[in-house]
């Protein structure tokens, strides 16, 4: 297994754990059902490994979405 910097993910995620693990869990999700990978990467690679490598690239951010009232 790769080793990903968790200091450089909290950082891309807004310093939270819970934002970062739920961004890396759908694009990682994505990523298995077929969508492209961002970052050139080895494709043997597991898909969640990669999406925590487009999260540090910056490829990959998390909006924040203003409830409707």
């Amino acid at each position: 297994m790769e080793y990903v910097p968790l200091e450089q993910l909290l950082e891309k995620a807004g310093d939270s754990v819970y934002k970062l693990v739920i961004l890396a869990s759908k694009r990682a999700l994505e990523i298995a059902e077929g969508q492209p990978r961002l970052v050139d990467i080895n494709a043997q690679i597991k898909p969640s490994t990669i999406a925590l490598h487009e999260i540090i690239a910056g490829k990959v951010k998390y909006k924040k979405i203003k409830p409707e009232n």
